[in-house]
């Protein structure tokens, strides 16, 4: 298995794809929640986006605890790695179908104002109540949130001070800089492709790694 820790170190090249994965992550989550509220009356919006990134904070902390002991299962990882390998399938499928009236919706929804001056913020989404889209927002939390972790712990599992960054880094990005990411992956999609690239790399190392830990019990077992 082609390893970059090899060249860069491996603490450099954890801390990097964290930050790479956290990127990519917290903007799509961010445009998940903001979508989610733009359906709403302006006085609700913001509570429904606060709930959402409130939820998104607890649940990822929830599953960072539990990952991080979870991985050191056997078997877990090799699972774990298939998980995250769907996952990029996922935000691939994403990324070409494009979606731009959504994401301008959600832009418009997290930031509160009419950026396209058209008289209306988020005018062309369909009306829900707060139910409907507080439910979505937290359906959407415990994916993306479980996606996030497990990329993460999967890139950083063995340094745990460089796990913690990326949790920390991951909930300030949903808190304060929600509809800067959204707009930041919008305007330069090819930090989302390299955030991609990231996770889909992250993928096959847990994958081999998973396969190499289980391998001598499949084979012990079977012999």
């Amino acid at each position: 298995m082609f390893d970059l820790s090899q060249y860069f170190g491996p603490e450099v090249v954890a801390f990097l794809m964290v930050i790479g994965i956290d990127l990519a992550l917290a903007g799509d989550n961010a445009i998940v929640i903001g979508l989610a509220a733009a359906g709403l009356p302006k006085e609700q919006r913001n509570k429904a986006i606060l709930l959402g990134v409130l939820a998104a904070t607890a649940l990822r902390i929830v599953f960072a605890l539990l990952t991080t002991q979870l991985l050191q299962i056997v078997g877990l990882l090799l699972a774990g790695g298939i998980l995250l390998l769907w996952v990029c399938w996922k935000m691939w499928r994403e990324l070409r179908a494009g979606h731009e009236e959504e994401q301008h919706a959600a832009e418009e929804a997290l930031e509160g104002r009419d950026i396209d001056q058209d008289g209306t913020v988020a005018g062309g989404v369909p009306r829900k109540t707060f139910a409907q889209a507080a439910w979505q927002i937290i359906i959407a939390d415990v994916s993306m949130s479980l996606d996030n972790v497990l990329a993460v712990a999967g890139a950083a599992r063995e340094h745990p001070y460089i796990l913690a960054f990326g949790l920390l880094l991951s909930i300030a990005l949903m808190g304060v800089a929600a509809s800067y990411i959204a707009r930041l992956l919008q305007r330069h999609r090819w930090i989302a492709y390299l955030g991609l690239a990231i996770i889909f790399y992250v993928a096959l190392k847990m994958i081999y790694e998973g396969f190499v830990e289980v391998y001598p019990l499949v084979n012990g077992a079977a012999s």
